[in-house]
């Protein structure tokens, strides 16, 4: 079943023209979202979240409309991004007796169990926290209310390999209890341990959206690379000699 999907989505800026983005994401399925800085991932995120609003196209979720059933959607899904940010010097207590208020299905038992998988202290400040608990923490926040898709913006940056790891186990086990997650992100080792599919963004345009093994297999075989980053750097360098090309 498509838990979220994206039709024709289109953003202009001055500068920058987000062109026709189309991808689905299957229930519980990892789907990376990647592209160099500046290609759109963002933007298409902020667009999913009704954050921008895009000039063209369509977007559902659990066959719901965006915007239209804007509160019955954003019940059902969690965000992350790099790191908790808000509140800083609160504790992580009166962060959440804020936060599931704002949830019908906010589960105190399940908040308590990721708390203690998470090893998490509700005693502790933002301030207080690595850059991998800040995520563990703004993760426990998205399931607590039983969140059947997860989009995560690029929720490993700067952090170090161990932690990075933990998370990405952390996702894996989300995957096996039915949990989607959309995951933006240019670490592209990340995605090749738990991806299913890839929707591959550059310059605003949509370059893929398919299964990674066949993204992978079908590059390999035309001589562009065995990885998703070796695959990035020659579809970027061609782009770069188009443009100077002109």
């Amino acid at each position: 079943m498509a838990v979220l999907e994206v039709e024709g989505l289109t953003k202009r800026y001055p500068a920058f023209l987000l062109d026709h983005v189309n991808f689905t994401l299957e229930q519980g399925h990892i789907m990376g979202l990647i592209g160099r800085n500046g290609a759109g991932k963002t933007t298409t995120l902020k667009s999913i979240f009704n954050l921008v609003h895009p000039d063209e196209g369509s977007i559902r979720m659990f066959h719901l409309n965006m915007p239209e059933d804007e509160w019955e959607i954003k019940q059902r899904i969690g965000f992350t991004g790099g790191a908790v940010d808000y509140y800083r010097r609160k504790k992580l207590r009166e962060i959440v007796a804020v936060t599931r208020r704002f949830y019908d299905t906010w589960d105190e038992a399940e908040y308590r169990r990721y708390l203690s998988a998470f090893s998490l202290d509700e005693d502790k400040t933002p301030m207080q926290l690595s850059e991998g608990m800040k995520v563990k923490f703004s993760l426990t926040l998205a399931l607590s209310h039983h969140a059947d898709l997860l989009i995560l913006d690029e929720p490993t940056s700067g952090l170090d390999p161990v932690s990075r790891a933990e998370l990405l186990d952390s996702f894996l086990y989300l995957k096996d209890q039915g949990v989607s997650i959309l995951f933006s992100t240019h670490i592209t080792t990340d995605l090749e341990k738990c991806a299913d599919d890839i929707t591959y963004l550059a310059s605003g345009r949509q370059i893929a959206s398919k299964p990674l093994a066949e993204f992978l297999d079908e590059n390999s075989r035309c001589g562009n690379g065995g990885t998703l980053e070796e695959i990035m750097v020659h579809y970027e360098k061609e782009s770069l000699y188009e443009k100077l090309a002109e």
